[in-house]
């Protein structure tokens, strides 16, 4: 019995020691390495599948916020839910780690992203933390809690809501920002029969008027240029935004470069 006891410790030992390693080796790949990372993280998953004392879980949670960020810096939202969801289990347990703020206001982001249908869930979220004054007040929560009160008043120039907290949630403020200028385009077709150039420049949040440009002709073709007005609903012998010869733009797809960086 005492033989099978010493052989249950060192293996447990030896489980903590590999998992220990592989987790040095992930946080080294968070950054510079995502494949690398991805399949290490696969690694520790499986090294404790069956984790039960407090240090392995904590070393699996820790694995799994490294998951996180490899997700949205691998641009894989399907990765990012299931991190998450698995990281939110051991939130709901008990365990945090020094990351777990900066995780929590990725999933908040996320859920902003889509909150037309997540809204209530974003919500349901941010209850959960809402009694912890510390969690609160970190710039990880508060920065996307801030953004939704915005959006909900109509005040949609994020540019102007200061720094992101970290460069993880420069993917969701990218992905935001396109959602609010969709809104915005639809509310300038109901809204407006014709506006000038600079105006819906201005409305739509683009720094210059080659960006609205290449925007329009990206996605609102049907979008009219008539004496440097913008035309919503086109007279019978108006001209299409690519008949225009100044109209010529950009060849690179579009990018919210400019403004990330005003935000960053």
């Amino acid at each position: 019995t005492n033989l099978h006891v010493i052989k249950h410790n060192i293996s447990i030992t030896s489980t903590m020691t590999s998992a220990k390693e592989l987790l040095s080796k992930l946080k080294s790949q968070v950054d510079s390495d995502v494949d690398g990372g991805k399949q290490t993280l696969n690694e520790l998953k499986v090294l404790l599948i069956d984790a039960s004392t407090d240090e392995d879980r904590l070393i699996k949670l820790t694995a799994l916020e490294y998951g996180v960020l490899l997700s949205v810096a691998d641009d894989d939202m399907e990765a990012f839910q299931r991190n998450m969801a698995q990281a939110k289990a051991l939130y709901h347990s008990g365990l945090s780690t020094n990351e777990s703020f900066k995780i929590m206001g990725l999933n908040l982001m996320a859920l902003l992203v889509d909150a037309e249908t997540n809204l209530s869930e974003f919500h349901s979220e941010l209850e959960l933390i809402y009694d912890n004054e510390v969690a609160m007040s970190s710039p990880y929560i508060s920065f996307p809690v801030m953004l939704e009160r915005r959006l909900m008043v109509g005040s949609y120039n994020l540019a102007s809501a200061g720094k992101i907290p970290d460069p993880s949630y420069s993917f969701f403020m990218e992905s935001l920002m396109l959602t609010v200028r969709d809104s915005i385009a639809r509310c300038l077709e109901s809204s407006f029969r014709t506006l000038s150039l600079p105006a819906a420049q201005d409305m739509l949040g683009f720094d210059t008027m080659e960006e609205l440009k290449e925007y329009m002709e990206e996605l609102h073709q049907d979008w009219i240029v008539e004496d440097g007005e913008l035309c919503f609903q086109p007279p019978p012998l108006g001209r299409h935004a690519s008949d225009v010869p100044s109209m010529k733009l950009l060849t690179q797809s579009l990018t919210y470069a400019t403004e990330l960086e005003r935000i960053v």
